[in-house]
C-alpha cells in the first residue's frame, strides 16, 4: 500500500477541477465565471500546438481604432484592453475579457508561441470572432467585430497560422 501524506493528497485534490467547472484563463476570468458583463468569453480552437501564450485585444467599436498602437489609442482617451494566459498543455481553451460597457468593439487573439511578445508571421497564429480567413491582409473591423451586452458574451475563435506566402493565414 502506498501512502501519500495528508498536505500532498489535498493538493492534488484541490487541482482537480469539480464537476461542470470550466477552465477560465487570462485576466478577466472572475468576470466570466460569476457570470459578470459585460465580458466577453472566447472559446479558442485550432490551436497549432500548446506552445507559448495567449492574448486577447479590445478594441474601440471603429475600422480606425481597431488594430491600432495602445498607446496611441491610450494617449487619445480611448478605451483599450489586453488579457494575457499561458497556452494550457490540453483541454478546452477558454480566455474571457471584459468590455468597459455594452456595445460594439473590434477583438482580436492571437497565439504567441516563443512567448516574445512580438508577433512572427512564421510562426505565430491570429484570430477574429467572424472566424473568415485572414488571407495576407490586416484584418477589417467588421470580420473582428463583436457585440457585447450586458452580460457574458460568448464567441468562438479558431486560430489561424502562416500557411504560405501566397496564401497567407488560415485554419490549419
Amino acid at each position: 500500500m502506498i501512502r501519500f501524506p495528508l498536505a500532498a493528497m489535498l493538493l492534488a485534490l484541490a487541482a482537480v477541477p469539480a464537476a461542470g467547472a470550466r477552465p477560465q484563463m487570462g485576466g478577466d476570468a472572475a468576470a466570466c465565471e460569476a457570470h459578470e458583463g459585460p465580458a466577453i468569453e472566447v472559446h479558442v480552437t485550432g490551436l497549432k500546438d500548446r506552445k507559448g501564450r495567449l492574448k486577447l485585444e479590445l478594441y474601440p467599436g471603429n475600422q480606425q481604432d481597431f488594430l491600432r498602437d495602445d498607446r496611441d489609442l491610450e494617449k487619445e482617451g480611448k478605451f483599450f484592453r489586453r488579457i494575457w494566459a499561458d497556452t494550457p498543455a490540453n483541454g478546452e481553451v477558454l480566455l474571457c475579457i471584459k468590455a468597459p460597457r455594452p456595445g460594439r468593439y473590434g477583438l482580436f487573439f492571437t497565439h504567441d508561441r516563443d512567448a516574445k511578445n512580438k508577433f512572427s508571421i512564421w510562426q505565430d497564429g491570429a484570430g477574429i470572432p467572424s472566424n473568415t480567413r485572414l488571407g495576407r491582409a490586416k484584418p477589417k473591423y467588421a470580420a473582428a467585430e463583436v457585440e457585447v451586452g450586458a452580460g457574458v458574451t460568448s464567441v468562438t475563435i479558431k486560430a489561424q497560422y502562416l500557411k504560405s506566402i501566397f496564401s497567407g493565414f488560415g485554419p490549419l
